[in-house]
């Protein structure tokens, strides 16, 4: 089977297998929002991949099993 791509460009797979990815909603439409609330959106989050997605989506790298 393929590896998905463009999902696995989007998303980064740490030492721990830990699959992290950008928060969502944070491109664009962020000029009124506080200077605080646009800076705690910069950071990653970790995302919660069950194996057999993991296996299917991100097949070049290893991945923890949840």
């Amino acid at each position: 089977m393929k590896t998905n791509k463009s999902f696995t460009k989007r998303l980064k797979v740490t030492r721990n297998k830990k699959v992290l990815g950008r928060k969502p909603g944070k491109n664009h439409f962020n000029a009124k929002e506080s200077r605080s609330t646009q800076l705690a959106g910069k950071g990653m989050k970790t995302f919660a991949i069950s194996a057999k997605t993991a296996s299917r989506m991100l097949s070049g790298q290893k991945t923890r099993s949840n």
